[in-house]
């Protein structure tokens, strides 16, 4: 069961940056989410044609981004604060993700300040962990 499938109400990005399709779960601690990459996605044209696979950057993305949609979801920022990457640490991957691949992303809460945000992840497919990082995120407002 999905708390919500209303992602582009929580963060700024759009397709065909958007990498998150719902929020499975949150309480103070993380939160659970998931995404399913597809043929459509933009990158898979490029990377690479003959074996597309998600790219490791894509996939410390998508965590960073659920993390920040489960906070704008629980109202800890003002609406409208934006989530800048200001540090991204401890980064492995351990297996591929492909196309028709569902991730789910289960993301701890480190430290959240008013002004920045500590967080670590990880992405599974299934059972199969396949990539785990820590990023720090910078709030701020658009102006």
């Amino acid at each position: 069961m999905s708390v919500t499938k209303d992602i582009e109400s929580l963060l700024p990005h759009r397709k065909p940056f958007l990498f998150v399709d719902e929020i499975v779960s949150f309480d103070e601690k993380g939160c659970v989410c998931t995404r399913k990459f597809t043929d459509e996605d933009f990158f898979f044209k490029g990377h690479f044609p003959e074996y597309p696979v998600v790219p490791g950057v894509i996939l410390v993305e998508t965590m960073a981004q659920a993390g920040g949609a489960a906070l704008s979801y629980q109202k800890i920022f003002q609406d409208g604060s934006l989530f800048f990457l200001g540090t991204v640490d401890k980064v492995k991957f351990r297996n591929q993700v492909r196309p028709g691949d569902t991730v789910r992303m289960e993301i701890t809460n480190l430290r959240v300040s008013p002004r920045m945000v500590k967080q670590a992840g990880k992405a599974y497919v299934g059972e199969t962990l396949c990539a785990e990082a820590e990023w720090m995120c910078l709030v701020g407002g658009a102006n």
